[in-house]
């Protein structure tokens, strides 16, 4: 069993655990939007002094490595490195999805929705157990989307993504939820992942951003 931070950046909530075992013993949240590059240190050390421990006593650290903001993976992913370097214990990490599958508790499919713009979210299918089903996509829903699955039985979309959905995706058997990924949901994924040693190279890590970050260019006459 082991001692893990918890650290949740990829969306707009930013959330910070401790697990012991895999149960989460100390949380916190932050629900204030583009938080991350500035408070996800300050949450660090917050959960740690409420447990009265430093991170050089944790056995790693497990990050949320996305899909998810570009802007949000970066911070939370290099400060997770950060630690893990400095303390010279080992990085871990789930996908976000995953994340939210597991939270779920839905008796039929569920598909984790990140939002990404319009109609086009980071998404796959995962069974009940949290199983995944599908790769992990970005995806246009239309009228169309999932309509093999649904026919066949109840689904949940379950994200930042979901609620669009539900004017588009109208059958009886969909059922929408709006819901950020958090830390505490990541206990017994990142106690899965060490039981397994399944351990990141801290030096070379980098996030899962399923699609390349698009700069835009301001409209704004500046000089």
């Amino acid at each position: 069993m082991a001692r893990i931070l918890l650290l949740e950046t990829s969306a707009a909530t930013l959330s910070v655990a401790l697990a012991e075992d895999g149960k989460v013993v100390q949380d916190r949240v932050c629900t204030e939007p583009r938080q991350q590059a500035s408070l996800a240190a300050p949450l660090v050390k917050e959960v740690l002094d409420a447990a009265g421990l430093t991170v050089a006593v944790c056995d790693a650290v497990c990050v949320s490595k996305g899909p998810g903001s570009y802007t949000g993976l970066r911070v939370g992913v290099s400060t997770a490195k950060g630690l893990c370097f400095g303390a010279g214990i080992p990085l871990l990490s789930v996908g976000t999805l995953d994340i939210l599958a597991h939270s779920a508790a839905f008796a039929g499919k569920i598909v984790p929705m990140i939002d990404a713009r319009r109609m086009e979210v980071y998404t796959a299918v995962f069974s009940p157990e949290g199983k995944q089903l599908t790769e992990v996509e970005a995806k246009v829903i239309g009228p169309d989307s999932f309509a093999d699955e649904l026919a066949a039985g109840p689904m949940l979309f379950i994200g930042d993504g979901a609620l669009k959905c539900k004017d588009v995706l109208t059958s009886p058997n969909a059922f929408f939820r709006q819901a950020d990924p958090l830390a505490s949901a990541m206990a017994p994924l990142a106690e899965a992942a060490w039981q397994e040693k399944r351990f990141e190279d801290v030096a070379y890590f980098e996030p899962f951003y399923l699609k390349d970050f698009i700069a835009t260019v301001s409209r704004k006459n500046l000089f």
